[in-house]
């Protein structure tokens, strides 16, 4: 074991058991501004998020990641735009295993997610996974597949249901007080 996977594992822990759970915006936050590759301005995670690896992690401005999110950033990165919001216990993975390997091989890849995305509570974004500008994440859904931009997707796996307005001008601005 590496010096830096011990400081990895001491941060992750460091977050995920006792940081994440305090209900501070401002000392969770100075935390991830540690801990992240980049935590942009304005962004809130709420409390009991857990990352794994938060050395591959990089949230851009105004995003909400709310309540019991799992971010995993373990061997590839997870890249969030700007203006997103991830529902409750939303989970992203970047790592997984090759069912058809004899010896249970590593599998997985980079996560993107473009602005102004929507990913719904309890949603499941599978490693190598592309949610393009605008997309929509249904509650529940399990994305193992590219999502286009604008387009809103549902089900597992994921379809496509449905096309979103293209024409969004929001800013995201969501910091309960003790969440």
């Amino acid at each position: 074991m590496t010096l830096r996977t011990v400081v990895g594992s001491i941060l992750a822990y460091g977050y995920n058991r006792l940081v994440g759970n305090i209900p501070s915006r401002v000392l969770r936050r100075m935390y991830l501004w540690l801990y992240l590759v980049h935590i942009g301005q304005e962004t809130n995670v709420q409390l009991n998020c857990k990352f794994l690896n938060g050395r591959r992690v990089t949230l851009g401005n105004n995003n909400v990641v709310n309540f019991g999110c799992l971010l995993d950033g373990r061997k590839y990165d997870i890249r969030i735009g700007d203006n997103v919001s991830i529902g409750p216990e939303a989970t992203i993975l970047t790592l997984g295993h090759d069912p058809q390997s004899s010896n249970f091989e590593d599998s997985g890849g980079d996560v993107v997610v473009g602005d102004r995305a929507w990913i719904g509570y309890r949603a499941l974004v599978m490693p190598g996974v592309v949610i393009g500008e605008g997309a929509v994440v249904a509650a529940g859904s399990v994305v193992t597949k590219n999502v286009d931009p604008y387009t809103i997707v549902a089900g597992i796996p994921a379809k496509a249901i449905g096309t979103r307005n293209m024409e969004l001008n929001y800013t995201l601005s969501y910091a309960p007080w003790l969440l």
